[in-house]
């Protein structure tokens, strides 16, 4: 069971370094989950709020609009990928990793692990494993499950025993090493301040009010690793930031945090390694 830790690294962040002596390490995560959500067309008894075509125009537009935004500013990332909304467009998992990005683990489903027993919750993570490992050509490497872990989530990654890290927290600006079962394990957190959700919610109007929340966040994060780097996590839906305007400003976003210098856009899989072969746990 996850034990709650309100003291972190406090005062004394940690002395390090990123590649190249990068100020920030920028991780932008592509939440690929459409096909996956609750849909009275699959039975379920409610559907999102949303609507089902709402969820098909991210993964028959949306996606391939952004995956060309971030080729086109040489930017990888993280793709959070469900397995079934992967099942449900074969084409996105393989071309997502031939564009050089990560596909990672987000459940089978919309799912609500912390309703399930431990028994269920293995099982499923056993099948998304399995999905895009078929789908995709390679397993995925990380987890991070939505609507929140379970008491058991973080247990039940380690032993499934081909997960090199997670992401299922929300409590700093670096990764971190904690313990399962007395062994060292490594949680690279996410971060929802930076993310497009914000639309759904109604706290985000225009593309240029998400371009200002990035760039400030990125400016208190580039000015603070003058002395100790961060990392910095951008959230992202293909239903959401897909649309042709809010496209505009995430486009306009990467070019802006490009032309900085020291800054590292790295997939969440290569911060986690370069972590662990450069700051073991003690």
């Amino acid at each position: 069971m996850q034990q709650r830790n309100f003291v972190g690294y406090g005062p004394n962040p940690p002395q390090f370094r990123w590649p190249n002596d990068a100020r920030i390490a920028v991780s932008v995560v592509v939440n690929y989950e459409e096909g996956s959500e609750y849909s009275t067309l699959d039975g379920d008894p409610a559907g999102e709020t949303s609507g089902d075509p709402f969820f098909e125009y991210g993964s028959r537009v949306g996606i391939w609009r952004i995956m060309d935004i971030l080729e086109r500013n040489n930017v990888p990332s993280t793709f959070y990928a469900c397995a079934l909304a992967l099942e449900r467009n074969p084409d996105v998992g393989p071309e997502a990793i031939r564009r050089g990005h990560e596909v990672m683990g987000h459940g089978n489903r919309w799912e609500e692990y912390y309703r399930m027993d431990r028994d269920a919750e293995r099982q499923a993570i056993r099948e998304a494993v399995d999905t895009i490992e078929r789908i995709c050509g390679q397993r995925p490497l990380g987890w991070y499950t939505r609507y929140g872990p379970s008491v058991n989530t973080r247990e039940l990654v380690v032993e499934e025993g081909g997960f090199e890290y997670d992401c299922n927290a929300y409590n700093d600006d670096l990764p971190y090493w904690t313990q399962v079962h007395g062994n060292p394990w490594l949680v690279v957190p996410y971060s929802l301040e930076v993310n497009d959700y914000k639309y759904w919610r109604g706290d985000l109007l225009t593309p240029e009010h998400f371009f200002q929340v990035a760039k400030a966040s990125f400016d208190q994060l580039y000015e603070e690793g003058a002395t100790h780097p961060k990392m910095m996590s951008v959230g992202l839906h293909c239903r959401i930031i897909g649309k042709p305007s809010r496209a505009h400003a995430l486009d306009q976003f990467l070019k802006y945090a490009s032309e900085k210098e020291g800054v590292w856009f790295a997939r969440r899989l290569d911060i986690a390694r370069w972590w662990k072969e450069h700051y073991p746990a003690a």
